[in-house]
């Protein structure tokens, strides 16, 4: 099946939110062909310790990497101030307000130095890896000084030529999209 080219251009994030939700509603499940280009990728540049995340329905999910690496996922925190915590990926074992499994509160942390590569879920991504998300600004808090590798995870059809950056947008390294890993373009 062929897909219509993402548009080359929409007014703001909320119009780009609307397009991408629309998108993925029509899409197949992409999951296993992108872990299967996810497991290659991860083996080339000796990753270790992951953090991935708990798929929401539409998101690629990368689940089936446990056991092979070592994955960590998030829990989303509001106060004193709204970020991300990481944790054992066997910990997450409740429902979160977003609709996916997430640690207990009391469950330890694991600090984010000690990640070798980081999966980003989103709406969507640009050829950039400039990264379209679901408005918290989580990731974007979280990924600051990050020294490890960030590989944005999505279907191949919400890869965008541009979307709208702000300045404390983090923009992923590598995109993962069920045609493989590329490396994101820069200087465009």
């Amino acid at each position: 099946m062929t897909r219509p080219d993402p548009p080359a251009d929409l007014p703001d994030k909320a119009a780009w939110r609307a397009w991408a939700r629309a998108t993925r509603a029509g899409l197949p499940d992409v999951s296993d062909e992108v872990v299967a280009g996810l497991r290659v990728f991860l083996r080339s540049v000796g990753a270790r310790r992951v953090l991935a995340y708990r798929a929401l329905p539409g998101e690629p999910d990368v689940a089936a990497l446990h056991g092979e690496f070592e994955l960590l996922t998030t829990r989303a925190r509001f106060r004193p101030v709204p970020r991300l915590t990481l944790h054992a990926w066997e910990s997450a074992t409740e429902l979160s307000r977003f609709g996916a499994l997430q640690p207990p509160p009391g469950a330890p942390e694991v600090p984010l130095s000690s990640v070798d590569v980081a999966l980003l879920p989103a709406l969507a991504f640009d050829v950039r890896g400039v990264r379209l998300g679901y408005g918290g600004g989580f990731y974007d808090r979280l990924l600051p000084g990050f020294a490890g590798v960030t590989v944005g995870v999505t279907a191949r059809a919400l890869v965008a030529a541009r979307l709208p950056r702000d300045a404390h947008d983090c923009p992923a390294a590598w995109l993962a999209t069920e045609a493989g890993v590329t490396a994101a373009l820069t200087g465009t």
